[in-house]
């Protein structure tokens, strides 16, 4: 039985997610600030956690960059109230999997939580140990990732990324190719979600980020990684 840990300092909001998620088999733990939900994501083992961004005590924002400088590679799904565009770019950067904006359906929520699921928990085909991939040398199958010997953390999603674009190396992979794969759904609200995530991938592989020369853009289609 899968677990997840709902963050979210709204009760009503709260205990419907229990009661909707509880009806689909899944095991819940709910926390009702950012604090108490913070502790609980370092010191237990989930296999996803919801989280509210606007909370007490400490922000959506900051209990999702704490536990990824902690090392918790948990997958994370944003719930937030914000549209702006700026809100959700910010969320990945700082290593949610995922977003969502309220209000949202149920049905939608659970596709998207049991897409997670089912991909976090496939273990990636076997490649060779290391992999390098401009500036960071990888291991897809222990999620490892390194640069001049050095640690460097990515989040569950980034390493699922780099792992099909090496995959699919010098050949074009669109966006939707990466929605459906990567993510497990096909339907998306907008591509853009793909598009920040790469964003962040050449901060970390390219050596001139605003320069490309690993990750390529293939306008109007998706992207090419060179090696």
């Amino acid at each position: 039985m899968a677990s997840i840990l709902i963050i979210e300092d709204e009760p009503a909001m709260r205990l419907g997610l229990k009661d909707n998620l509880e009806l689909e088999s899944y095991s819940i733990d709910q926390a009702d600030n950012g604090e108490t939900g913070l502790e609980k994501l370092k010191t237990n083992h989930y296999d996803l956690v919801l989280l509210d961004v606007m909370l007490p005590k400490i922000s959506g924002f900051d209990v999702c960059k704490s536990a990824r400088a902690a090392g918790v590679t948990t997958p994370i799904i944003l719930l937030t109230a914000r549209g702006e565009e700026l809100d959700k770019v910010l969320g990945l950067e700082l290593g949610a999997d995922d977003y969502i904006t309220k209000p949202f359906s149920v049905r939608e929520l659970l596709a998207r939580i049991k897409a997670i699921i089912r991909r976090s928990q496939i273990t990636p085909t076997r490649e060779l140990d290391w992999v390098t991939i401009g500036k960071l040398q990888l291991d897809f199958t222990a999620f490892r990732a390194e640069e001049n010997g050095e640690e460097v953390r990515l989040s569950h999603k980034e390493f699922e990324i780099l792992s099909f674009l090496h995959q699919s190396k010098n050949t074009v992979v669109s966006r939707y190719d990466l929605l459906e794969k990567v993510w497990g759904y096909d339907e998306q609200p907008t591509t853009r979600t793909v598009d920040n995530f790469i964003v962040r991938l050449r901060q970390k592989v390219e050596e001139n980020p605003n320069n490309p020369r690993i990750i390529l853009t293939v306008h109007g289609t998706g992207y090419r990684l060179v090696l």
